[in-house]
């Protein structure tokens, strides 16, 4: 029972783990349009990264695409993923 609460725990704190506004300002520098931040992204980025969000958004040519931002917490920008 003491697993099952720790999992349930360690699950709810890794789905806060993303952060809207440092993806929004990294995909709209990239000059994507109306960015919308989708929640936690799943098994996306890579082990040094913090934050993991997912994103649906306009690309420049005008189609829509998804994909991850992948950041860290210190010195480390922000990484797009598809």
């Amino acid at each position: 029972m003491k697993k099952l609460i720790l999992i349930a725990l360690a699950t709810l704190l890794l789905a806060g783990c993303y952060s809207t506004n440092d993806a929004k300002k990294a995909l709209e520098s990239q000059g994507f349009t109306d960015v919308k931040v989708t929640g936690h992204a799943w098994f996306a980025c890579g082990k040094s990264d913090t934050f993991a969000t997912s994103f649906e958004a306009t690309n420049a040519n005008g189609k829509r695409v998804s994909g991850a931002v992948c950041s860290g917490l210190f010195f480390k920008n922000a990484t797009v993923r598809w």
